[in-house]
């Protein structure tokens, strides 16, 4: 799946290595509110069905609705489907959809009622286009798995059926207790056939508003590439009276003067900016806004760094000869080498090129699956992963894998690592230094700072004599085209990058580890530069078939809760070991200046309708003055107060739902 939670590295996911968000209230008609920030990637179509690429779902998110969608508290109440049951064995899911949903023309135009039959065809459209996010579904599904490989050619044998039109069911092959979380993704959302037959090939165009119909909060008015995005209020929607801002603008912006976005918050233009601590001028800044900067919370975002087992193109490079590529090769394919790299990356110093000094370790993650994800029989995610890591050897008995701090960074164990491999590489005929192809947008400045502090630490703490970080400052869409946007594991151009992240699709562990299995995943290519289903040399060389082993053995315990997570803490422990994908950061937990109500917006860890990515913009509100710290951390500690109650409430409430 590469999909819309595959985030390129922009400080603040595809929307930026800036502006966390920016808002006015006061522009417009009388009354009317608008919202504008800043974006950084275009997306390359609007179909919420098939691509789920973060700059499309950055879009779609705030347009399209699904079956369910969570509260600020993280619930999951009712969207498109007012109601629901579940039977007693789990496996069928029934959800009855408002009649007052309609589907929308850009222009506002009323042009039929969304039915459950639009469920159906979505589905099956998102199947036979072969949709990114396929796999999300694929195995849950009855019969969705057959059909995908063409082993049945009826859809009508798939496990999901327009019972009436105010009715569809879901057939799963197994229990899955975190199923109504996935209705959240653009996969499972509906598609009305008449309109996706009358536009053909032009359904979904990037460029396009008129593309796609509309049944939620926003439509879609404008679209022009590497310039705006312009969204409206649509006045018919269904929960009007959940959809407080009139007006949306997104601006483009390259990244590359970080100053930016608090001058337009102090001049009024925007009313919260993304602040950039290692700016010249933010000292000023701080000194006159000091009570207004305020820090978010850390998100469930994973971004990391990547290592590429198995590179095939060579056009950015600063290798001389074949000899250098084969060394670096058979370097990348020795756990002893990959720990090494790990140890010896000063994280706290990477983070300070975006959050500054003393911000720095707010930003900081360990592992890929974060540890306060999931938790079971008063242990988090963490605390399970760490008692399977110490199996590994002594060099983890003492790491910290909580958040926002350095859990991993250590010269003396790096160096320790890196003797191993050195002598193992040796009696390989491999010759030092190791380079180390790595790429970055050149005009982004953060991400720069960021790839040369990484090249400093390791450098510092491994020897420029044994292993170089060979940075390539590359133009923006160039850097793209060979991480993010790249088809097939043969455009992946680099042996080691930050420019991808992961943001959970769903609330379950296997959102994250199920997406690099060698067989299957579908972001191998991203993070490791190999295609999943080739039966990869490299990923049978790093010992990846093991990996597959402990995913598949977790996926198959459906019934007991506990013991699953421990299973996934299993995968997780022998991901770490590995340093195949090294973690750095979050999404969040990054300055701001703000003119937006605190907790008003959706939360949740997961899926399309309450992550921070994408930033969705109905129940929020905003306020005239800015945000003080007092203001924020108040309407922090109410609503975590205030969670804790709704979130028990609501798992009482969901026996009703099983019948």
């Amino acid at each position: 799946m590469k999909t819309r939670k595959v985030l390129a590295l922009a400080g603040v996911t595809l929307l930026a290595a800036g502006v966390l968000a920016a808002c006015s209230g006061g522009s417009g008609a009388k009354g009317e509110q608008t919202f504008a920030f800043t974006y950084e990637t275009d997306p390359d179509n609007l179909n919420y069905l098939t691509t789920s690429k973060a700059a499309t779902s950055n879009i779609t998110s705030n347009v399209i609705d699904g079956l369910l969608e969570n509260d600020k508290y993280g619930n999951l109440v009712p969207s498109l489907a007012e109601d629901w049951s579940v039977s007693k064995d789990g496996l069928t899911y029934t959800y009855k959809i408002r009649q007052d949903a309609k589907w929308y023309t850009s222009e506002g135009e009323e042009y039929a009622p969304v039915k459950a039959q639009d469920f159906v065809t979505g589905l099956k459209y998102a199947t036979d286009k072969k949709s990114q996010a396929l796999y999300l579904v694929q195995d849950s599904i009855k019969g969705l798995d057959a059909y995908a490989k063409g082993e049945i050619k009826d859809f009508a044998q798939v496990g999901i059926k327009a019972l009436d039109d105010q009715t569809v069911q879901y057939t799963l092959n197994k229990p899955e207790s975190f199923w109504n979380s996935k209705t959240t993704m653009g996969v499972l959302a509906p598609l009305n056939e008449e309109f996706l037959n009358s536009k053909g090939d032009d359904f979904a165009k990037a460029t396009d508003p008129s593309s796609i119909l509309y049944n939620g909060p926003y439509l879609l008015k404008s679209i022009v590439a590497k310039s705006s995005v312009e969204f409206a209020k649509n006045p018919n929607y269904w929960d009007k009276d959940n959809v407080h801002v009139d007006k949306i603008k997104l601006s483009f912006w390259d990244g590359q003067d970080t100053s930016k976005p608090a001058e337009n918050f102090k001049d009024g233009s925007f009313t919260a900016a993304r602040l950039y601590p290692t700016n010249a001028s933010f000292a000023e800044l701080e000194k006159s806004m000091k009570d207004n900067i305020v820090y978010t919370q850390q998100d469930s975002t994973t971004y990391l760094v990547g290592t590429n087992i198995d590179r095939q193109s060579y056009k950015h490079t600063s290798k001389t000869s074949d000899e250098q590529k084969t060394s670096t090769k058979k370097a990348l394919l020795n756990k002893d080498f990959r720990q090494a790299i790990a140890f010896g990356f000063d994280r706290t110093a990477y983070a300070s090129q975006v959050n500054g000094a003393s911000g720095a370790s707010k930003i900081l993650r360990n592992l890929f699956v974060p540890p306060t994800f999931v938790q079971s029989d008063g242990k988090n995610f963490g605390d399970m992963v760490k008692e399977k890591l110490v199996t590994y050897g002594d060099e983890w008995k003492d790491v910290n894998l909580a958040d926002a701090q350095d859990g991993l960074y250590n010269p003396d164990k790096a160096k320790a690592e890196f003797a191993k491999a050195k002598s193992a590489l040796q009696a390989e005929g491999v010759t030092f230094p190791i380079h180390l192809d790595m790429p970055v947008d050149q005009t982004a400045t953060t991400k720069v700072q960021r790839v040369q502090s990484f090249k400093q630490s390791v450098e510092e703490t491994l020897g420029a004599d044994n292993v170089v970080i060979d940075i390539q400052q590359l133009q923006k869409d160039e850097v793209l085209n060979i991480t993010y946007f790249a088809e097939t594991a043969a455009g992946e151009d680099w042996d080691i990058s930050d420019n991808v992240g992961w943001s959970p699709d769903f609330a379950d562990p296997s959102t994250y580890l199920d997406i690099i299995k060698p067989s299957a995943g579908e972001n191998t290519k991203t993070y490791l530069g190999f295609d999943a289903g080739t039966d990869n040399a490299a990923a049978k060389t790093v010992g990846l078939n093991d990996y597959e082993k402990l995913v598949t053995e977790a996926g198959n315990e459906t019934t007991d809760v506990a013991k699953r997570y421990d299973k996934y803490a299993a995968a997780q422990a022998w991901l770490t070991d590995s340093a195949l994908i090294i973690p750095t950061t979050t999404l969040t937990g990054r300055p701001i200046l703000s003119k937006m109500v605190p907790f008003t917006m959706p939360f949740a860890f997961s899926g399309n309708k309450g992550t921070s990515d994408p930033l969705l913009y109905k129940y929020l509100e905003l306020q005239d003055k800015a945000v003080t710290v007092e203001e924020y951390q108040k309407a922090q500690d109410k609503w975590m107060k205030e969670k804790e109650e709704s979130n028990k409430k609501a798992q009482e409430d969901l026996v009703k739902h099983v019948k």
